[in-house]
């Protein structure tokens, strides 16, 4: 295998307007899609890219803390890297001084993700496989030494986490239907808060023809009935076989989302998300009690394992939505996935306009983990800028074939 070493570390920021009324919530009012790019040259043809996702402003706070945290790779050979990358993570992660911002969330975590995802993407290049393959290929340990569990070690210890992942290769073989078959997908762009009601059922129209199975509907108006309203006009358009995921990104405190949420139980929505503050884990388990067997669903803003391991915990979450731009990248979402592995809790990830890497990690999630076949989301807004497009067929993402993570855009790719 040919050595390749990083020489040179560029980065990036990449920002997006996006079309009226697209990208809306119940926070998020004037939404820019905006990328902090993290490049990876090497001695070779080949260039690591990774992403972290912002909504515009403050884009430049997280490239700024990504040429301070990737320093300590420049120099590095990508396979004496990856070898050992959990210890790598953590020790960028754990850096004296930025650690202050932190620690392990915010922008100091974002650059981290960016980071993270390039190296999982030059790595994967390196061997001229797609992301999926190269860790499907990995054996349990291999897979163990690309993580950091410090302050999860009460859940499971290096040696558990190995067992784990070693117990699911029973039945790998007919969980490997998935990558011919491709990953069951839903569509966001369905319904932005800023989007008419007929909007809304035009988009829907438009989506069951092109077979998706599964659409989200923005809530959390000042106005609940306007809510009730838009969730039963969807409902209508799309008949009772159609998941409908409701997202409140956050707007409600705990007693109005009890009352919101039960409001929507007529729709039979598939889940309700984000529905309070991010960090207010006995909020969500009080929720959760209160609104059952509505499925409560969260990560989107959860920005670490410790975090996650939490709402395992108190039982507070019936779907996991970890995203590895938000995470500290792909390493750090394959632990989420294990703890939600250990904990019986399904993992569905937040994916933004960054469906190209979570499509390889829902497939290893499946075929490695054995974790149960969610919906992975889908958003189509920025699909001219990537290189690689996510490929979608009734519905399900098929299984890239190109090497690396399908992170680059267009115009910027080696």
């Amino acid at each position: 295998m040919r050595s390749t070493t990083i020489h040179d570390i560029r980065v990036r920021d990449v920002q997006f307007a996006l079309p009226p009324g697209a990208g809306t919530d119940a926070v998020h009012s004037d939404p820019k899609y905006a990328y902090a790019v993290t490049e990876l040259a090497t001695d070779g043809a080949e260039t690591g890219t990774g992403l972290a996702l912002t909504l515009g402003q403050g884009n430049d706070l997280v490239c700024s803390a990504i040429r301070v945290l990737a320093e300590s790779l420049n120099g590095r050979e990508i396979e004496e890297l990856m070898a050992s990358f959990g210890s790598a993570f953590r020790e960028m992660a754990e850096h004296p001084q930025l650690r202050w911002l932190g620690p392990h969330k915010g922008v100091v975590h974002l650059a981290l993700a960016s980071i993270t995802n390039a190296c999982f993407d030059l790595w994967a290049k390196s061997r001229g496989l797609p992301l999926w393959r190269l860790l499907l290929d990995l054996s349990p340990t291999q897979i163990v030494d690309l993580l950091d569990l410090s302050y999860v070690e009460d859940v499971f210890t290096r040696e558990a986490a190995v067992a784990l992942i070693e117990k699911q290769r029973v039945g790998r073989p007919e969980r490997e239907c998935i990558l011919s078959r491709g990953y069951p997908a839903y569509d966001t762009s369905v319904g932005w808060f800023g989007y008419t009601e007929q909007q809304v059922k035009e988009n829907a129209r438009r989506a069951l023809g092109d077979g998706f199975r599964a659409l989200k509907l923005k809530v959390g108006s000042s106005d609940m009935d306007r809510d009730v309203r838009r969730a039963s006009i969807l409902r209508e358009a799309v008949g009772d076989d159609v998941a409908i995921m409701l997202d409140a990104n956050q707007q409600w405190p705990l007693s109005e989302a009890i009352r919101a949420c039960l409001a929507f139980e007529p729709v039979s929505p598939y889940w309700i998300e984000e529905p309070t503050h991010p960090d207010d884990v006995l909020a969500h388990q009080t929720l959760s009690r209160a609104i059952a067997p509505i499925p409560v669903a969260l990560g989107e803003h959860v920005p670490n394992r410790v975090m996650f391991k939490n709402f395992l915990q108190a039982q507070a979450a019936n779907f996991v939505q970890a995203d590895c731009t938000r995470v500290g990248g792909v390493s750090e979402l394959i632990t989420v996935s294990l703890l939600a592995l250990k904990f019986g809790v399904p993992v569905a990830p937040h994916a933004g306009e960054m469906g190209q890497i979570h499509q390889h990690l829902v497939l290893f999630n499946r075929v490695a983990l054995g974790l149960d076949v969610t919906f992975l989301e889908y958003i189509p807004h920025l699909r001219e800028f990537f290189t690689h497009p996510v490929r979608v067929s009734e519905g399900r993402c098929l299984a890239p074939e190109y090497p690396g993570s399908g992170a680059e855009l267009n115009g910027m790719e080696n």
